[in-house]
């Protein structure tokens, strides 16, 4: 699958469990069930996933913690705030440059409506 069949399946699956569970949830919750509705379309899906960091010609095994990695292509940080700040956006860029990753998605389940809850960040993904 390619990084935007991928982002399909996802970005579907984060609707339905928004539409069941609705927003305020903690994000641990979500990130239970949205990777568990994944799993059932037969999705490779890995939680706090650590990414090492090479700084310097040093390495660091764990730079970062992605919240979701979906076959090992697409990254999800997951949020449930009243308010996605700016940086939550160049922090997910900069997981997909230090991870060589192509595609993520910034999903809040805070959000009234999930449509204004998804964010695509893309590194040099070709259209």
């Amino acid at each position: 699958m390619t990084e935007n069949e991928i982002a399909k399946e996802i970005v579907d699956a984060a609707y339905n469990i928004h539409i069941i569970l609705g927003p305020g949830l903690l994000e641990s919750v979500y990130e239970s069930v949205l990777s568990y509705e994944l799993e059932k379309r037969d999705l490779r899906v890995t939680r706090q996933q650590g990414i090492p960091l090479v700084y310097e010609k040093m390495k660091f095994d764990e730079g970062f913690r992605a919240d979701i990695v979906v076959e090992n292509k697409v990254i999800i940080e997951l949020k449930s705030v009243e308010l996605v700040a700016p940086v939550h956006k160049k922090q997910l860029l900069t997981y997909l440059r230090l991870a060589d990753k192509r595609l993520g998605l910034l999903i809040n389940f805070g959000e009234a409506l999930m449509k204004d809850g998804i964010t695509r960040i893309v590194n040099q993904l070709p259209e």
